[in-house]
């Protein structure tokens, strides 16, 4: 067993853009400049914009973030919003999801310029990636891919399930990993909630992401030796043991599964790290459209 490690991988890309940011730099071009805009005071929330933001800091990039009150309304983030879509200087915006329950995430996603869409969300985005075009992918299925091909594993011709169908992760996932790309070029299975025969299906895969938001939803018993298990979830069960009282987990029963993979990411330190890393090249590929 060998592990998908995303702190490794995702280091390696920060140390590539940071030598990149500082040419710029140098020849007095324009820097990569994210903007994060933050609705309420989630804690999840808190820690992944503070983890971006130290992001941008580790590689140079400038970094905005803008926060509003827990009852702001629609209408003056959406202002904003336009105001950002307007800023030359602006190269990524990103609206930290969930957003409280007055303001519309599919309006918010929408009014985002395509080209500052550094979170891969839009329509625009995503139907670029369907056909293959040159655009943003979303952060969590972008930072897989970038993962896998540090690593140098081999998927074409592999069968691949993806187990869950969200917009964010589950369906861009399966896209990308059938693309006839490297990687890429594999046999796709898309599993759900609603799916039979789960099982059966994952023991038939070379490559597992599980992404169903279900704790250790991945047992032993559905995953064949050898297989590669990418797992994208991530929960907070009660632990008395630990100082703050949880524990993180995965969709994936690591302790059990892994003994039984060729290649596996942990929780956390696996999907987490690539996610920003991803979120940082889509960051830097648009600054570089306009320098």
């Amino acid at each position: 067993m060998n592990l998908l490690d995303g702190k490794i991988a995702a280091q390696a890309i920060k140390h590539e853009l940071k030598i990149e940011v500082a040419q710029l730099s140098t020849e007095g071009k324009k820097i990569p400049h994210l903007v994060a805009i933050l609705v309420g005071n989630d804690g999840a929330s808190e820690t992944y914009v503070a983890a971006k933001v130290k992001a941008c800091e580790e590689v140079g990039f400038k970094s905005t973030l803008i926060r509003f009150n827990e009852q702001e309304g629609e209408f003056h983030l959406l202002n904003k919003i336009q105001e950002l879509n307007n800023d030359p200087d602006v190269d990524g915006i990103l609206v930290q999801l969930p957003l409280p329950k007055q303001i519309s995430d599919e309006q918010v996603i929408n009014a985002i310029d395509p080209d500052k869409d550094v979170d891969g969300f839009h329509p625009i985005s995503i139907g670029r990636m369907v056909q293959g075009l040159p655009t943003f992918v979303s952060a969590t299925p972008y930072g897989i891919m970038l993962l896998l091909k540090h690593y140098n594993i081999e998927t074409k011709g592999k069968h691949a399930v993806v187990v869950g169908r969200s917009n964010i992760v589950g369906r861009p996932m399966s896209i990308l990993l059938s693309n006839n790309t490297d990687p890429g070029n594999c046999t796709v299975t898309v599993c759900h909630s609603k799916t039979k025969n789960i099982k059966e299906l994952c023991l038939q895969a070379d490559i597992i992401v599980a992404a169903i938001g279900k704790s250790e939803f991945i047992t032993a018993d559905m995953v064949k030796e050898g297989a590669i298990v990418i797992d994208v979830g991530i929960t907070r069960v009660p632990d008395s043991t630990k100082k703050n009282g949880f524990k993180l987990k995965g969709d994936v029963a690591f302790e059990t599964v892994a003994p039984k993979c060729s290649w596996i990411t942990p929780v956390p330190g696996g999907v987490g790290p690539m996610t920003i890393a991803a979120l940082m090249m889509n960051t830097f590929h648009s600054c570089m459209q306009k320098n």
